[in-house]
């Protein structure tokens, strides 16, 4: 078979043919009587064995090398092949990233666009200061895409850097809103914690209430008692369960016992929560200190129901807990007096 044929039947051009017969990869095996190439059926597969090699990544000198060396192994090269081809995804995740923030941007000219390539390199800084210097240190006429900021919000480790892009992002012109509720589904405990105290600072955003709640049923415990907080902060009575878990567990108590008291502010809320302290208390399993802890958010309850409690705990059998409440039922009293 001719050179014309073969590049007709394998779709390799002439032109490449040639080069694999100089590289020695794929020599015809004889010549015609005007000295032209003339290709046997063997050499057509070793053409079909090069190409297939040649789509999983190899350079030429890796496929002469597998074909012929019989004591070759692939494994080994498919590895490296598989460790190179997601290093290239993971850069041309980034370039696309990176022309999705310009494009959110709706930059007006170049020096529209070459600020948002600026502000993306600096937030990819290894440097944390300078990572937070990029978002504080913006001009305030520079706005920053939202999606950008969503997206390195996910992504920042640092708890200095992770606020101060929170707090950009609470204040951006948009809400990268699409890329926050993803975030709350990743199979990353730590980007849905992320996810979760970002929405928090936005508590106006439409659906942030649902997503919170959801995360309320989260695997994570740290996520469950960010959404509780938030929720709570929102006068949403479905984060009591676990603010009154957060107390008895002894995580973040005092802030999750601050907002059992400003829920039980609502009525319909008071009885419920004032319930559930006092349940963990006659709880079996309650030791002293957790019992401590949930007296001492008693105090913070409106309504007669706790302060009552209160009183009855001054005579607990406890000392330590007797002499808490005690206290506590003299600050209230204190606090009584001046209001009069």
């Amino acid at each position: 078979m001719l050179i014309g044929d073969v590049a007709r039947r394998s779709g390799v051009s002439t032109r490449m043919l040639r080069h694999y017969d100089a590289l020695g990869l794929v020599r015809p095996t004889g010549r015609t009587a005007g000295g032209y190439r003339e290709y046997s059926a063997e050499d057509v597969r070793r053409i079909f064995h090069v190409e297939s090699l040649r789509s999983l990544g190899l350079s030429l000198k890796q496929i002469g090398r597998a074909l012929e060396d019989p004591a070759f192994t692939p494994s080994a090269l498919v590895s490296d092949l598989i460790r190179r081809t997601e290093e290239r995804l993971a850069r041309e995740q980034e370039l696309l990233e990176r022309l999705r923030a310009i494009d959110a941007s709706a930059p007006n000219d170049w020096q529209g666009v070459l600020r948002v390539v600026a502000l993306v390199r600096e937030l990819t800084s290894t440097n944390a200061a300078r990572r937070q210097q990029a978002v504080l240190a913006r001009p305030k006429d520079v706005s920053a895409p939202a999606e950008l900021l969503a997206g390195a919000v996910l992504t920042e480790a640092d708890p200095h850097v992770a606020g101060a892009l929170r707090w950009a992002l609470a204040r951006s012109g948009g809400d990268g809103w699409a890329t926050l509720t993803a975030g709350t589904h990743s199979e990353d405990a730590d980007i849905r914690r992320r996810a979760v105290l970002a929405i928090a600072e936005m508590p106006e955003a439409p659906g942030a209430t649902a997503v919170l709640t959801d995360a309320l049923g989260d695997p994570d415990t740290t996520v469950r008692r960010h959404a509780a907080l938030a929720l709570g902060r929102q006068g949403e009575a479905a984060a009591v369960p676990t603010l009154v878990s957060m107390v008895v567990e002894g995580s973040h108590d005092v802030d999750a016992a601050e907002v059992l008291g400003t829920l039980s502010l609502d009525p319909a809320c008071t009885d419920r929560i004032t319930t559930a302290l006092v349940d963990e208390l006659a709880a079996p399993t309650a030791d002293s200190a957790t019992r401590i802890r949930l007296t001492q958010a008693l105090v913070e309850l409106a309504g007669t129901t706790a302060r009552e409690v209160l009183r009855q705990l001054a005579h607990d059998d406890d000392s330590v807990v007797a002499l808490v409440a005690s206290a506590l039922v003299g600050v209230l009293k204190d606090q009584s007096l001046e209001d009069r």
